[in-house]
């Protein structure tokens, strides 16, 4: 019964701090009980403010008066963390979402496009741009269009917090948004670390599926340090980040013409494109079924982490319009 009544709490700790991390202004108990009702919670605000005093005991909120409460980086990573074992299967189920919210149109230039989030110390940003040149340059990104926000901005459904720049890079899951909208069906089969030899994709050294996943694959790479993204950059020997996707062999004529659009709008994520039904950078292939390896969007982030520049990292972090993306050499 005491565990059952701890693991109540728990839900609602997390359930508050959720609401706090998609507002960019502090929060006072009766705005967070009426947010936590559209999501079908209800609590008073006496239970609300109990709750919120735990939170502040354990670093996760920071009181700001009567202006309410702003969550901490310590909250926003309590959030991501919290209940793993109910959030199995949510990295699949955050592309799908994407796909669909992607309503980008390569000819036009216009609508939205998903994004990948880091969040970087301000003190240290323009250290970080500076290793990720390399990975810009090398082509080894879904796209060289970024964005970036200052404390208290959202990017996607992240608000940046106090003491650190946002920076947006281009999620690979554009290229299943688009091809959603063109009637393609896409099997996102696993996120994995590709080693490259002499510019060429050679094979895949470590794999996660996406169904059986709570963390997104390139974050736990990027954090256990298994990536050489530098090294790829400047020698084209090294491992990066990379996604594996299926699609019917019947489609594979207007993926090729999508490909060539999506190329021409700036958005380069398609590596390699097998041939139906035959392995993929060792990789099998279902039959009648093409095979295909999409860059990592956050490539140039794991440049920056293997230089020593941490960063708080929320891949799939929600989706922006396009003209808010800027060139990254223009920063």
């Amino acid at each position: 019964m005491i565990q059952d009544d701890n693991r109540d709490t728990e839900r609602k700790v997390v359930s508050i701090l959720r609401v706090l991390s998609e507002s960019s202004e502090p929060l006072g108990s009766t705005a967070i009980a009426r947010a936590l009702e559209s999501h079908g919670l209800h609590l008073s605000d006496r239970t609300v403010r109990y709750h919120l005093k735990l939170t502040d005991e354990r670093g996760f909120t920071r009181p700001l008066g009567r202006d309410g409460r702003m969550i901490t980086p310590k909250g926003l990573a309590e959030v991501r963390s919290a209940l793993v074992p109910e959030q199995v299967g949510f990295v699949i189920e955050r592309i799908e979402l994407l796909a669909f919210q992607t309503t980008f149109d390569p000819r036009r230039r216009t609508g939205q496009v998903p994004i990948n989030t880091s969040l970087f110390p301000k003190d240290r940003f323009r250290e970080a741009l500076t290793a990720m040149r390399d990975a810009f340059s090398a082509g080894l990104c879904v796209s060289e269009l970024v964005a970036v926000a200052p404390e208290g901005e959202k990017l996607g459904d992240v608000v940046i917090p106090e003491g650190t720049v946002g920076f947006a890079t281009v999620c690979s899951a554009v290229i299943n948004g688009v091809l959603l909208k063109a009637g393609v069906p896409t099997d996102s089969r696993f996120g994995g670390v590709l080693e490259i030899q002499n510019s060429t994709p050679r094979r895949f050294v470590a794999i996660i599926t996406y169904a059986g996943s709570s963390l997104d694959p390139s974050e736990a790479y990027i954090r256990a340090r298994m990536t050489r993204v530098r090294d790829a950059a400047a020698t084209g020997n090294g491992r990066i980040l990379a996604n594996f996707r299926e699609i019917p062999t019947a489609s594979e004529p207007l993926v090729r013409s999508i490909t060539a659009e999506l190329n021409q709008a700036g958005i380069r994520g398609v590596f390699l494109m097998g041939e139906a039904s035959q392995p993929v950078c060792q990789i099998p292939v279902g039959l009648n079924k093409v095979g295909i390896v999409l860059l990592g969007g956050m490539n140039p982030i794991a440049a920056a982490e293997e230089a020593g520049i941490e960063a708080d990292n929320v891949s799939e972090s929600g989706t922006i319009d396009f003209e808010r993306l800027t060139s990254f050499w223009d920063l």
